[in-house]
């Protein structure tokens, strides 16, 4: 597969001249879009405005370089998950763990050699692909989903999380220092999967719940919209439910499928058809339409089963 099958931007950045005009000749014959900038502040306001799907950034450069150029992308929210790739002539680790710190998913050396150059492009875009196919089904889902690092920071996060975020009077100092300073916090004291803490904004408090670690070692978190919590609650108190079982009839009752259920409370469809198995016996139905139908009715009633 060519890696500019849909015309992906790359952002060159080196303050060489001749670097730059180098690897514009080997990536420009591929049909990418090149765009090129000679420092860290060039290349941010390059990226703001143009939105690269992957960046070339030279590790070492005069007065910003490569590896705080990197940290102050991965800081701009739609940059967050962009890939970067540091190229550099020092191969010590020492300079491949900053990069990586940094936030590069990759290094690759000088002299570039063109092949290899295209083979990790060609990988890191793919995975961007897929990492940004996934948070769009999840969006579409409906679901405000994000991950952090162990120290409280966005890892990334679907578009309804930030816009819920926005909801209640966030901006981005918040993110970057008043939620990573809570959820560390939190996190600190080992909790359980699922379980919610309360986030204290400059608007609403947000109920966040925590749903665990991914495969990356990254914590899964989902903002609870407040007449969620109160539909959930309800359901348990009406129904004799756990958590985990309220939550699959409430997605039920939206019309959501048990893979679709299982997508969104990260857990496997087999799993949520165990827990319906005594959501229907609790409720005194049969089948989830039935299931789904007395849900309607008691939202519809006032919390008041007829």
């Amino acid at each position: 597969m060519n890696p500019a099958d849909d015309g992906a931007v790359v952002l060159v950045v080196d303050d060489s001249a001749e670097t730059l005009g180098m690897v514009s000749q080997i990536l420009e014959p591929e049909g990418l879009r090149v765009l090129i900038a000679l420092d860290g502040n060039q290349a941010l306001k390059i990226a703001r405005k143009m939105q690269p799907d992957i960046v070339l950034l030279d590790a070492l450069m005069p007065s910003v370089d490569g590896f705080d150029t990197c940290r102050a992308l991965k800081k701009e929210a739609p940059l967050s998950n962009t890939p970067i790739i540091f190229m550099t002539g020092l191969s010590e680790t020492e300079y491949v763990v900053r990069g990586l710190e940094a936030g590069g998913v990759d290094y690759i050396t000088k002299p570039i050699v063109a092949r290899e150059l295209i083979a990790r492009i060609r990988v890191h875009l793919g995975n961007a692909r897929m990492s940004q196919s996934a948070r769009e089904a999840l969006d579409t889902a409906g679901q405000n989903i994000f991950t952090t690092d162990q120290d409280g920071n966005i890892r990334w996060a679907t578009p309804r999380a930030y816009a819920q975020f926005e909801s209640c009077g966030v901006n981005s100092r918040w993110l970057e220092i008043e939620l990573p300073r809570l959820l560390r916090q939190w996190l600190s004291h080992s909790p359980a999967s699922p379980s919610q803490l309360i986030l204290a904004t400059p608007g609403d408090p947000l109920t966040c719940k925590f749903l665990g670690q991914t495969q990356l070692g990254h914590y899964l978190f989902r903002l609870i919209a407040t007449d969620e919590t109160d539909n959930l609650e309800l359901l348990k108190a009406m129904f004799s439910l756990t958590e985990r079982e309220a939550e699959v009839l409430l997605w039920l009752s939206c019309g959501k499928t048990n893979r679709e259920i299982a997508q969104i409370l990260n857990m496997s469809p087999r799993t949520v058809n165990k827990h319906l198995e005594p959501v229907f016996r609790k409720m005194c139905v049969e089948n989830r339409t039935a299931a789904a139908a007395a849900v309607i009715r008691l939202f519809m009633d006032g919390g008041h089963l007829n």
